[in-house]
């Protein structure tokens, strides 16, 4: 039987111009014109004989049938995409493509990566770390180390860890600046993490007050784009930064950072392992998020058997 079916260019052209909210951006991500965009759109939209994408004067707004679509489409996209992968890939059939943030891949995975390899050699990773990689949006990724607080639309997530803030610095500078009255911050550089280009994260504000610390001013100092680079920083002698101790094991364990007095923060939010429904029963996939899982009740009994730091005044 023959099947009623738009054709693919229009459908592409739609699933892009929706996404991206631009037909401009679609023509550039096709590499056709913007009028090609815009007819092949209109023409899916006359043959369905329902509107899917409002013009508005700077951006497209979905209707409510352009949203249903829209997602079918994305689910077919990457259904597609991933069973082409697979053929062309048959001969790696144990890799996995994996997306993580920057610092959580050099500082917690990284070093650990050895391990997964003599455990299990038969598993090869791609691994990514581009923020912009979205798991939601394409098929080329298995999964995903996302941090936040687990919710993310269509996809799947189990908790890995939750952030546990401490204040660290070099041994050399904290020598140089403690007193008979212990550190006086006020004296020294804050290290600042940003959670975008105009924000910081209010990480030293919750450990300040964890600490019943009051008068110190949190206005100055440096920032970076990323916890990683906040850390460099702090080893090398620059500042006092917040970070999440996860983070950095390996600095407190040869003496590169110290911890500014013995309290830690919850931090608000979690690192997850995430995946799309379709992806959950993948053998390669359960091999890795059971090693995840193994790693971190590791180092968990590591904290326990070396003293762990309890929590300080909340």
């Amino acid at each position: 039987m023959k099947r009623r079916m738009p054709g693919l260019n229009a459908l592409k052209a739609f699933e892009v111009a929706g996404r991206t909210g631009s037909f401009t951006r679609a023509a550039e991500l096709l590499n056709v014109t913007q009028s090609a965009v815009s007819r092949q759109v209109r023409q899916l939209e006359a043959q369905l004989g329902e509107g899917l994408l409002a013009r508005r004067h700077h951006h497209l707004e979905l209707t409510g049938a352009g949203r249903v679509l829209l997602q079918a489409l994305h689910q077919s996209f990457n259904k597609i995409e991933l069973t082409l992968r697979s053929i062309e890939q048959k001969p790696h059939a144990n890799r996995l493509h994996i997306n993580a943030p920057p610092t959580f891949t050099r500082r917690w995975l990284m070093p650990r990566l050895a391990r997964l390899r003599e455990q299990h050699p038969e598993l090869e990773l791609s691994i990514t770390t581009c923020l912009k990689d979205s798991l939601a949006e394409t098929g080329t990724l298995d999964c995903a180390i996302r941090f936040g607080n687990g919710e993310w639309d269509g996809l799947d997530s189990s908790l890995l860890f939750q952030e546990r803030h401490i204040a660290v610095c070099a041994p050399s500078l904290y020598a140089r600046e403690s007193g008979e009255q212990g550190v006086d911050l006020n004296h020294m550089v804050l290290l600042h993490v940003l959670a975008r280009e105009d924000q910081r994260y209010l990480t030293w504000k919750h450990w300040l007050d964890a600490a019943r610390i009051s008068g110190v001013d949190t206005q100055g100092g440096y920032e970076f784009d990323l916890l990683d680079l906040a850390i460099s920083a702090a080893t090398g002698g620059l500042g006092v930064a917040i970070a999440d101790r996860h983070m950095v094991v390996q600095e407190l364990a040869s003496g590169q950072l110290t911890q500014v007095l013995s309290v830690h923060v919850e931090g608000h939010q979690s690192y997850w392992l995430v995946t799309r429904p379709d992806q959950i029963q993948m053998p390669q996939l359960q091999v890795f998020g059971q090693w995840l899982q193994e790693e971190i009740w590791l180092a968990q009994r590591m904290d326990v058997t070396e003293g762990e730091v309890l929590p300080g005044p909340r």
